[in-house]
């Protein structure tokens, strides 16, 4: 089994948890070998009639060899036992049903899921099962389908269990939600995750954060919002809920509700990286909130919660700029240096320096941006002339805008400034 499937499967499983089939007692209690209990009707509605097969006295030896080989989990010998009796001359439909529902499961335990869906399907074909298991079959059939990404198959066998069942089951519309919202049809998902809700007296919590995230991914922000505050109700230290909530409130530009979401989370402290970076990520679209964008990452830097980083460092030197603080500005911007391998910071870094008319410096890290490459290296150039004008470097100047001269984003500026200048 591949890591994408295990993953997949380990995922449905808690998700539904496993569709029960029918097991050999209950097989042999259906052909009257033991009726100390009687099995429920799961599927008391369905429009299928109840099958009235029974095994044939003449197949009863390699039906014990089939049962027995499965008791013993020997899948091989389960296939070619099964093989056998689907080949029997007085084979009915009870025991070809019976082979293939085993092969079916032979198969998936052997991580065959392409080999065990067709097994099943020949199962369903053949018409022998009960209804209690033939439903079933057909739901383990929808799982398959599902972990093979076959999302469409998967979702076309689910709405055949639901209109042949009449049964408005919670964990078969729970898979149907599963099935598209994988196959990334997010409206589609909401509907039977609301019924599942609906129908269960002890809903999954995965259901209702998978319903949230559909609404989300459908963009549906009005119902989602209304969700997931109950969500949050119910669980308000849930750090991933508290992310999803303030980030709905973020989408319908409701920005101070969201930042008070991660504020109380913060206070609490709840918070993750990802929330801290959510919260000052948003005060910096906010006007004049420079002061919380500075104290939130300086709050994450020192709880180790917020890892030093380039974005974190680059976030800070902007927000002590725009609160004219240029020095603090540029401390933040000199230390975001060392997390890039691009020359992006250090252009901005040359560029407050130069506003601030230290030229020496502004001429260095400009320098530094060309060498770690850009993609607008002539602004870059542009930066170097003022310097060198500050520094007054007439050569370096005209030097410099030569050069900025070579690139498309400056070619026009540089161009009319070395016509007016060059030859004076």
């Amino acid at each position: 089994m591949n890591a994408h499937t295990f993953i997949k499967a380990a995922a449905l499983f808690l998700l539904l948890g496993l569709f029960v089939v029918e097991t050999a007692d209950a097989q042999r209690n259906r052909r009257g070998e033991s009726r100390q209990t009687k099995e429920e009707v799961l599927f008391p509605d369905a429009t299928r009639a109840e099958p009235r097969t029974k095994a044939s006295q003449r197949t009863q030896r390699d039906l014990q060899r089939l049962l027995e080989a499965n008791e013993n989990q020997d899948y091989p010998a389960v296939i070619s036992q099964a093989e056998a009796l689907i080949g029997h001359r007085s084979a009915g439909a009870f025991e070809r049903a019976l082979a293939y529902q085993l092969i079916g499961m032979a198969k998936a335990e052997q991580d065959d899921y392409v080999g065990a869906i067709e097994a099943y399907q020949k199962a369903l074909e053949s018409e022998g099962l009960s209804n209690n298991n033939h439903f079933q079959v057909m739901l383990q059939i929808a799982q398959l389908q599902y972990q093979e990404d076959q999302f469409d198959a998967a979702n076309d066998t689910l709405d055949r269990v639901l209109a042949e069942t009449r049964k408005e089951d919670a964990q078969t519309l729970a898979l149907k939600g599963a099935v598209l919202y994988q196959a990334e049809r997010y409206a589609e998902a909401a509907d039977p995750l609301r019924r599942a809700i609906a129908a269960s007296d002890g809903p999954q919590e995965s259901w209702t954060q998978m319903l949230l995230a559909s609404y989300i991914n459908a963009e549906q922000y009005d119902q989602a919002i209304v969700l997931g505050e109950e969500m949050l109700a119910k669980s308000p230290n849930d750090p991933r809920l508290i992310y999803n909530v303030a980030t709905m409130y973020a989408q319908i530009e409701q920005e101070e509700r969201a930042t008070a979401t991660l504020e109380r989370a913060r206070a609490a402290n709840l918070l993750d990286d990802r929330g801290y970076r959510q919260l000052y990520a948003l005060y910096l679209n906010m006007d004049e909130k420079e002061a919380q964008v500075i104290e939130v990452i300086q709050d994450g830097l020192a709880k180790n919660i917020i890892k030093p980083s380039a974005e974190a460092y680059t976030m800070l030197g902007q927000a002590y700029y725009f609160s004219d603080k240029p020095n603090e500005a540029i401390e933040a911007y000199r230390k975001a240096l060392p997390f890039s391998d691009k020359g992006d910071g250090a252009l901005n870094l040359a560029r407050i320096l130069s506003n601030e008319e230290r030229f020496a410096e502004s001429k260095k890290y400009a320098q530094e941006a060309i060498a770690k490459g850009l993609s607008r290296p002539g602004d870059a150039w542009i930066v170097i002339g003022r310097a060198e004008h500050g520094l007054g470097n007439r050569a370096g100047l005209v030097s410099a805008y030569r050069e900025a001269a070579k690139y498309p984003e400056t070619k026009q500026v540089a161009e009319d400034w070395l016509k007016r200048n060059a030859s004076r």
